[in-house]
């Protein structure tokens, strides 16, 4: 039913259109619905009220863009409703699975008269403790008089934590383009070129395979960062203009997005030639990453994992050079929204490997300027963790045979 305002409403719903083709079946939202009422239920939660952009996309299919407007989801025993602004109109219907209400901004807070409007008064309410802000925690306690509150975001991120068969396969395409945004980037690599010429060349190719792939997606976020040199040294030092000269070392990293999915490839590379002292590095932190992959195995624990690649590294004196994890978890995530920071390569982090999750092998050392050696080096692939180890679904080669380029 399409509505449209004739007074100045504090909400309504513009149901403008038909529904879009979203990247997943009505089952698969259905099922992600069926496990947070399971959460809602084992913690005493009447309902609750997402707030990220990660959360709202993945129980709802659609992805919003704030522009310093609050957005929501907000689900109870018997509905799950999107709550957005009224500038997007009838889009965020469109590519919800679920009802929406859009809000009016005639008056201030009318956003939580919509939410409101779902939840009621009185009632406990989960919320999203990893994301709402504390001004936003005071207006949902004075608009919702909840009898109590309970943090939800920990529940939600061990659901997304486990992908379903839809996921991976969303999840291979991604790494497949990413693979194309590489050889693009090779292609594109020679002294005298400009490290933002060479991400657009493999930004572009990512963007038109992904419209092939999903004629009906809607395409934002892909990106890449294109590193040389001294950018080298961080693993998100974004793209500059700096040409590119032979020898230099380079740091390839491909991010395409589909539906709110990121993957990712990241390679280190050089132009025309490479260095004995580069050449042991690179060679050290390709063999890091072949045994990091490795020991990626159902009931092993992440920390096992990042001792394992550790004393690898200390064993070489390399271990100094290593300023982060070794790999982290995929799905509804890119680098402003989303983290599933229970599942990283890390010594803090003891979550067992399970069939079904996928994560990142990508060790990373780092070489100060003006010593032998100097640059940041890292190699990156996805893997699927499987009943009896895990499968690569990354595809580009790694390693100095491939990559000297240009």
């Amino acid at each position: 039913m399409t509505a449209t305002p004739t007074a100045r409403p504090e909400f309504y719903r513009y149901h403008n259109g038909q529904k879009a083709r979203l990247p997943f079946a009505d089952t698969e939202y259905q099922a992600r619905l069926n496990g947070l009422r399971q959460s809602m239920e084992d913690s005493g939660a009447n309902a609750v009220v997402l707030t990220s952009m990660h959360n709202v996309a993945y129980y709802s299919g659609f992805l919003y863009c704030a522009f310093g407007r609050p957005y929501a989801m907000v689900v109870t025993e018997t509905e799950a409703v999107t709550i957005s602004a009224g500038i997007d109109a009838g889009q965020p219907w469109r590519r919800s699975f679920c009802d929406n209400i859009t809000y009016t901004d005639w008056q201030r807070d009318n956003f939580w008269r919509a939410i409101k409007s779902v939840t009621g008064e009185g009632r406990i309410v989960g919320y999203e403790g990893d994301h709402l802000t504390l001004s936003l925690r005071d207006k949902l306690e004075d608009f919702l008089s909840p009898l109590t509150m309970v943090d939800i975001a920990p529940a939600t991120m061990r659901q997304r934590l486990m992908k379903s068969p839809a996921e991976i396969a969303l999840i291979r395409h991604g790494a497949q383009v990413a693979d194309v945004g590489g050889y693009a980037i090779r292609d594109a690599i020679k002294a005298g070129v400009r490290e933002v010429d060479v991400a657009m060349a493999g930004r572009d190719a990512m963007e038109i395979e992904i419209a092939k792939r999903f004629p009906d997606a809607e395409y934002r976020d892909t990106w890449v960062w294109f590193q040389s040199g001294l950018n080298t040294d961080g693993a998100h030092n974004p793209v500059t203009g700096r040409v590119l000269e032979r020898g230099d070392i380079l740091s390839m990293n491909t991010f395409p997005m589909i539906s709110g999915y990121y993957t990712a490839l990241e390679r280190t590379l050089f132009v025309e030639e490479v260095d004995d002292a580069s050449l042991e590095i690179w060679n050290a932190n390709v063999a890091a990453h072949e045994l990091g992959m490795s020991l990626l195995k159902p009931g092993v624990n992440c920390a096992e994992v990042t001792h394992g690649v550790n004393a690898f590294l200390q064993e070489r004196d390399l271990l100094k050079y290593r300023t982060f994890g070794y790999g982290h978890s995929f799905g509804v995530l890119s680098h402003y929204y989303g983290r599933e920071a229970g599942l990283e390569l890390r010594e803090d982090i003891d979550t067992i490997l399970r069939p079904g999750m996928v994560i990142s092998m990508e060790p990373m050392l780092t070489i100060a300027d003006g010593e032998p050696g100097a640059g940041g080096y890292r190699e990156h692939d996805i893997l699927l963790i499987t009943e009896d180890g895990n499968e690569n679904i990354t595809g580009y080669p790694y390693g100095p045979d491939f990559n000297v380029v240009g």
